[in-house]
């Protein structure tokens, strides 16, 4: 499986059967099969996640699906992809075909907008979590932020319990590491690490600031899944799972 970090909370995922395309807003795409099927999916309707630009990407590729969170306007959609276009509520299971290809796909509810993505893909378990994050910030009421954090841990147990019932756990995590939330920046990437687990975890939503996974990696509390972290020092940088 190769993983490519595209821009900000962007990554594409090329499996042996299809590609997986999360949250593109901009950015250059690497040069992939035009024939192989791929998996388009947004997240929620903010400007850094959704682009009504990736439906010009049926000028390159045969065979999409797109998969859209349930905020995202409809109307954004033109005419001739909604046929191939799936819009997606939290707390759904679903399995989506795509040229004939399978995966199965479970939906959580964000703490912001939209949802977040668990797929099995056959050979790998992927997660993406859009803006589902334990949005913590200084100078906000406490009450607000400890109602965050519980509304965050009780989207971690949803997710433990999906990954429990399918037998599996998760190959590749793409979590937010905001800088902006100063010194709890690291909050809910190291609460999903600690209570949910994957085998790579690769920080997103850093807005460019490409040392933000060098200081958790520096923090005594990422000590247990330090090694697991792949961070991207440029746009389009690619790894190799």
């Amino acid at each position: 499986m190769k993983i490519t970090y595209i821009h900000h909370s962007c990554f594409l995922a090329e499996l042996s059967r299809y590609n997986l395309l999360f949250d593109y807003y901009t950015g250059e795409l690497p040069v992939t099969d035009r024939k192989k099927p791929m998996a388009v999916f947004a997240s929620h309707r903010h400007w850094d996640h959704f682009s009504p630009d990736i439906f010009n990407m049926s000028e390159i590729y045969e065979n999409l699906r797109f998969v859209l969170s349930s905020d995202i306007e409809k109307g954004y959609v033109p005419e001739e992809e909604m046929a191939r276009t799936i819009f997606v509520t939290p707390e759904q299971e679903l399995e989506i075909s795509i040229a004939g290809e399978k995966l199965l796909l479970h939906t959580f509810r964000s703490t912001d907008e939209g949802v977040a993505f668990l797929a099995d893909c056959g050979e790998a378990v992927l997660y993406h979590a859009g803006d589902l994050n334990n949005w913590y910030w200084n100078g906000e009421d406490e009450n607000w932020n400890r109602t965050m954090g519980a509304m965050y841990r009780r989207e971690l147990k949803s997710i433990r319990a999906v990954l429990d019932r399918w037998g599996k756990e998760i190959d590749a995590a793409f979590l937010p590491l905001d800088g902006r939330q100063e010194d709890k920046f690291f909050l809910g990437l190291d609460e999903f690490a600690k209570q949910v687990g994957a085998g790579k975890i690769f920080p997103m939503h850093f807005w460019d600031d490409f040392s933000t996974a060098d200081r958790l990696r520096a923090m005594p509390e990422s000590s247990g899944y330090r090694d697991k972290i792949l961070s991207a020092k440029k746009d389009g940088e690619s790894f190799f799972l």
